[in-house]
């Protein structure tokens, strides 16, 4: 963890000291969730490197443009970088539609479907995994436009590094279907979905140990395989009141 005072201004607020003052006493789980992260992916990218190859000829058989998709993110203290997501829309879907993919997308491609329908596009993350841009549990890295909408205590969220699983990833794992028909994505999503997604962010930073991360990894797994968990719809409800309250 940084010192209070190097990190970034926006950040250094009575809302995120909270959540700071809890991680700091959980340097030994810090340290165990990096060499977690390292050693895994590692041997993840080498088991799976067979499916990626497969992955990547199907994806340029199917529509032109690169294998990855290289958006720009946010990860821990407002870092930015370019995250590896295997292309399941066309080339340069980003400036043909918003920025949030809503259900029967038409920018999706053939192959795009049947590897979102598996969840598989996130695999790739295992490179931003092992180089520390992004953790296997954790807040899912946003746009910086999104980024730029967050309350003061949503900036709590940047402490850690962003994620590919959380328990508000299997909770919203169908976002798309609440954004279907809105008129403007974007805002519906900042509005509606955000507050919803971060008030299980929040929560997973306060319950945060080592365990608790094995345990998300698994509830994935399971949540990919079919398995309901039921939401919290009266902590979202009180959360996105607060979030009013400081509007």
């Amino acid at each position: 963890m940084r010192k209070w005072e190097d990190l970034p201004a926006e950040m250094q607020n009575e809302e995120v000291w909270y959540y700071y003052d809890l991680l700091c006493k959980k340097s030994f789980s810090l340290g165990l969730k990096r060499v977690f992260d390292v050693v895994v992916s590692a041997i993840m990218l080498v088991c799976l490197s067979w499916l990626f190859l497969i992955l990547a000829i199907a994806i340029k058989i199917d529509s032109p443009g690169p294998v990855f998709y290289r958006q720009e993110r946010v990860t821990r203290y407002g870092k930015k970088f370019k995250i590896h997501k295997l292309r399941t829309m066309v080339n340069n879907a980003d400036k043909k539609g918003t920025l949030v993919t809503v259900k029967n997308d038409s920018r999706v491609t053939r192959v795009g479907q049947l590897i979102r329908k598996c969840r598989l596009d996130e695999v790739s993350q295992l490179i931003d995994v092992f180089e520390g841009s992004m953790s296997f549990v954790g807040t899912r890295p946003e746009v910086q436009k999104f980024v730029d909408a967050y309350s003061p205590v949503m900036m709590a969220t940047l402490l850690l590094p962003a994620g590919v699983t959380s328990e508000a990833s299997i909770l919203y794992k169908d976002e798309d279907r609440l954004l279907d028909g809105a008129e403007d994505v974007d805002t519906v999503y900042i509005e509606k979905v955000l507050p919803g997604k971060m008030y299980y962010n929040l929560r997973s930073i306060e319950k945060f140990n080592f365990s608790y991360e094995i345990r998300t990894m698994f509830k994935t797994l399971f949540a990919v395989c079919g398995k309901d968990y039921s939401a919290d719809d009266e902590g979202e409800k009180k959360f996105a009141m607060s979030l009013k309250e400081w509007r």
